[in-house]
């Protein structure tokens, strides 16, 4: 019998696949009608696993299956290439992170050829190239002149050894991933892109993704996190100030008895100024440095505050009620301050129980209104809306929609990121780089010493600058963007990803969008995910795109584990395929990656 030369014949035929450019797909080509498969793309590690094997072996069959039905198939591959790793490579090994990217882009391109995936190559985009990223500094432009830009003071993660800022990913349990020394808070002024403008459409648009997993829409319907409630307005005793609250429960505002406000939230500081209780503010801040959001909102927290020396007004009972700064509230969720209602919040009532203060119940087992004045008796959901008109009537708060999402962090003081296209000017202010000066190309003279601020204000070449608009001298921004913004659109650079004159050319996305199938991995449901369906909606709004949803059907293939945890190059548990395919061959390796947990 005849033995099946897989090296030989997997050889010959992916040659003939590159000679014949058998999968070189020309978007203007309007022969046949269009199918976009796409894989989320990789970071360039160096070597790639078995997940990234399933991953593309799936789309690469879908791919395949669509051209051989006639269909005109985009399936492009690239580089989310920039990234804190290079960074650290360079910090550990003396190599520059363009270097140390390219060479991981090259071998992994190899990689990937073995497995004979049928890609355009020619499509191909690396995130970390000026070729890239002066369209990503368009982007940011843009954004800023349609008011989806801004900048603000934010608190953030600092580790007090390394001297720098660290992203929420790079808290591991508290500590620096780097170092392992505690975490603490500190305010920067940070940039941010205006996601909150989009809450209504981002939630209301899940409706129409019929071809994305339940689950993955759930996810992010959580994360939007839509409520009904109302603001109210208390005013503070001896003060010219009022407290405005968003609560979801205005049936129990006949319990509150006091009033819970975020200890980093500028409202905290304004109440203390001038008073005894700021040392106490200042002391109870530091401890709180060493908490993350995560630990603060843990059902299991032990409570902790401090009283601040006022009182609130109680809009419907005319009661004063303590004022006190506690762990478990947070600046950025709704206003900073949180109405205390103990007999119907389990937090609050610890909290209340810890510091031995007045619990009201206003509502008994039944759902009926106790203790609640003109509205003792009603049925809850009947008192809820009756409050609301009391108060709207008395001008003391109004019927409110809230949403948990918050406006994006972009900024990270990392050297390996895109630069941020903006200076400071003494007279100016904030002044955006004109166009023509795109892109701000990453300085080579930087020091890599993993302490103090980014690595970008150690060139001599980069800091210094000329104002755009005054003439006078300037400052560069030194802050990079978050690598999600990258990520964020990166499926629509690869429909047109030769032109020079812009970011894309409106017609071609327009046809190419949405992408009919999109694979990858669930761990990106929130994140990436949400933030590519915001990008797709505020290109609609500035007119770039006609389309408002990104991707039409998704797939999340399920992770490859090895010895139960997920292969990664950190946890050294990789099982590389290029071994599998030297020793089985690439279609052995597809097949079994494939029928060992068939993608449904």
């Amino acid at each position: 019998m005849s033995v099946y030369d897989f090296s030989k014949i997997e050889k010959k035929w992916q040659k003939v696949w590159k000679d014949n450019n058998q999968y070189k797909m020309d978007t203007r080509d309007d022969s046949k009608p269009k199918y976009y498969c796409l894989e989320m793309f990789p970071y360039p590690s160096g070597k790639i696993h078995m997940g990234h094997v399933r991953n593309y072996s799936i789309g690469d069959v879908v791919a395949r299956f669509k051209k051989m039905e006639g269909y005109n198939v985009l399936h492009p591959m690239g580089w989310d290439s920039f990234g804190l790793p290079a960074e650290n490579a360079a910090i550990k090994h003396g190599v520059h992170p363009h270097k140390w990217t390219m060479a991981n882009i090259e071998e992994m391109k190899d990689q990937l050829s073995m497995l004979g995936l049928s890609y355009d190559w020619d499509k191909e985009v690396a995130t970390s190239t000026p070729e890239y990223y002066k369209w990503t500094q368009k982007i940011f432009l843009k954004f800023l002149e349609n008011d989806l830009a801004y900048k603000k003071k934010s608190f953030v993660n600092w580790c007090p050894s390394c001297e720098t800022v660290l992203a929420n990913e790079q808290v591991v349990d508290g500590h620096c991933e780097r170092c392992d020394t505690l975490v603490e808070k500190k305010e920067l002024e940070q940039w941010y892109f205006k996601t909150t403008e989009f809450s209504e459409e981002l939630l209301a648009d899940l409706d129409t993704l019929d071809g994305w997993p339940e689950k993955v829409r759930l996810m992010q319907k959580n994360w939007i996190g839509k409520s009904h409630g109302a603001h109210v307005d208390f005013k503070v005793k001896d003060m010219d100030k009022t407290i405005t609250v968003y609560t979801t429960r205005p049936d129990t505002i006949f319990g509150t008895t006091f009033m819970v406000v975020a200890p980093e939230a500028q409202l905290a500081r304004d109440l203390v100024a001038g008073t005894e209780y700021e040392k106490d503010l200042d002391e109870f801040l530091t401890k709180m440095h060493t908490m993350t959001q995560i630990e603060r909102e843990a059902a299991d927290l032990k409570k902790d505050g401090r009283f601040i020396g006022r009182y609130v007004i109680n809009p419907i009972t005319n009661k004063e009620m303590p004022i006190w700064i506690a762990n478990y509230v947070l600046a950025d969720y709704g206003t900073g301050a949180v109405m205390g209602v103990p007999a119907h919040d389990d937090r609050d009532e610890d909290f209340a129980k810890t510091f031995d203060m007045e619990i009201v119940p206003v509502i008994d087992e039944d759902g009926k209104m106790i203790n609640s004045g003109e509205f003792t008796g009603m049925d809850k959901d009947e008192a809820f809306k009756a409050i609301i008109e009391k108060l709207e009537k008395d001008g003391l708060g109004k019927s409110t929609t809230n949403y948990r999402l918050r406006d994006w962090l972009i900024s990270r003081q990392r050297y390996w990121g895109c630069p941020i296209p903006v200076v400071y000017c003494d007279d100016c202010g904030i002044v955006p780089v004109s166009e023509k000066d795109l892109p701000v190309l990453l300085p080579t003279d930087v020091e890599f010493t993993g302490k103090g601020e980014s690595p970008l204000t150690t060139s001599e070449t980069f800091n210094d600058c000329v104002c755009p608009k005054c003439g006078k001298k300037a400052k560069r921004e030194v802050d990079t963007m978050d690598t999600f913004v990258d990520s964020s659109w990166y499926y629509m650079r690869y429909a047109d990803n030769q032109n020079t004159e812009d970011i894309f050319d409106s017609e071609v996305i327009d046809k190419w969008l949405p992408v009919d199938q999109y694979i990858g991995g669930v761990e990106h449901a929130i994140l990436h995910l949400l933030y590519a369906r915001w990008f797709t909606k505020a290109f609609n709004k500035m007119g770039m795109t006609k389309h408002v949803e990104p991707f039409k059907n998704l797939l999340t293939q399920g992770m490859v584990l090895m010895d139960g945890s997920k292969m990664s190059k950190s946890k050294g548990n990789i099982v590389s395929p290029v071994e599998m395919v030297e020793k089985y061959g690439a279609d052995t390796a597809r097949l079994f990656i494939l029928f060992a947990a068939p993608p449904e």
